[in-house]
This record gives C-alpha cells, sequence and structure tokens, in this order.
C-alpha cells in the first residue's frame, strides 16, 4: 500500500461519516476500502456503504454535520477546466455535478472520481462508487486550449514589381 495518504472524509449512505486518510489512488481493494481512522486504526468499509468519498484540506471545518464544506454541488456557468462535466444522482436522490479526466479512469469498475464545481471549498477530491450511483450523464465535454498553433498563410506580394 502507497505510504502516501491524504486527509478523507468518508460518507456512508446511512448520513454518517468518518474521518481518516486515504491514499490517493488504488484505495479499494475486494470490493471494500482501508480507513486509517484518526485514531490509527484501519477500519474496512464495505464500497456498496459508501455514498462518496471527499478528500479535503482539514478535518476542523467546524460543521459537524456537513465536514466536506459541500455547498455548492452543481456548476452555476461552464467550467473553466477542461474534462468531462459530469451531472450524476445518486441513490439517495442528492444531485452532484463534477469535471471528471477524460481517460480510461472512467471506466474503473471502482467508481469516478470527479473535480466538485467550488475548488476553493474544504473539498479537493471527490470518489464516487459505482454502488451508489443511479444516474450518470455527460453535460458537456470542455475542452482546452487548441495545442496547434495556426499555421501563418502569407498574401502573395500583389503590388511587387514584377521581373
Amino acid at each position: 500500500m502507497p505510504s502516501s495518504r491524504k486527509k478523507a472524509i468518508v460518507r456512508k449512505t446511512s448520513r454518517d461519516w468518518l474521518a481518516g486518510y486515504l491514499p490517493t489512488a488504488n484505495f479499494v481493494h475486494h470490493g471494500q476500502i482501508e480507513l486509517l481512522d484518526l485514531d490509527g486504526k484501519v477500519s474496512a468499509l464495505p464500497l456498496d456503504e459508501v455514498k462518496w468519498i471527499c478528500f479535503v484540506r482539514d478535518f476542523n471545518s467546524g460543521e459537524p454535520d456537513n465536514p466536506e464544506r459541500l455547498l455548492r454541488k452543481t456548476y452555476a456557468g461552464r467550467p473553466r477546466s477542461e474534462g468531462l462535466w459530469l451531472r450524476l444522482r445518486l441513490t439517495d436522490r442528492d444531485l452532484i455535478e463534477g469535471l471528471a479526466a477524460n481517460d480510461l479512469t472512467l471506466v474503473d469498475p471502482p467508481g469516478i472520481f470527479l473535480t466538485p464545481p467550488d475548488i476553493r471549498s474544504n473539498t479537493q477530491r471527490i470518489f464516487v462508487p459505482r454502488p451508489s450511483i443511479a444516474e450518470l450523464s455527460v453535460v458537456s465535454v470542455i475542452a482546452g486550449p487548441s495545442r496547434r498553433k495556426a499555421e501563418e498563410v502569407r498574401q502573395p506580394d500583389l503590388f511587387s514589381p514584377s521581373e
């Protein structure tokens, strides 16, 4: 298991939550996650009991009901970063939007990583397990700036002296 672990809030489908540390990738093994809690104990949680996992900046949010501080779950306008703009309806009828990378991680069986709409909040990344997704729709594909430089097309000299 990787030695680098990040702060995470695991929101369960029963609405209670756990705080602890998880690796940033490859943390699902045999249908469960192993969360290193704040007391230093490893807790195994089945993935079908997890609503989402939020990788956060800090645990001390001051809000006992919303430690993730997900105040905005949808975009007010078009996102500025590149990626796939996804809208997910979860099994508890909660709606969340985010940007996902336009690569093969979308077909990864355990779940989907999203960048939340409000990147200045406590939550930096969200992992939504497949069992908690009821509906997924692609709102838009946000492309980055063109990587090719437009070739300069020179106009022939019309008024050059004839030879």
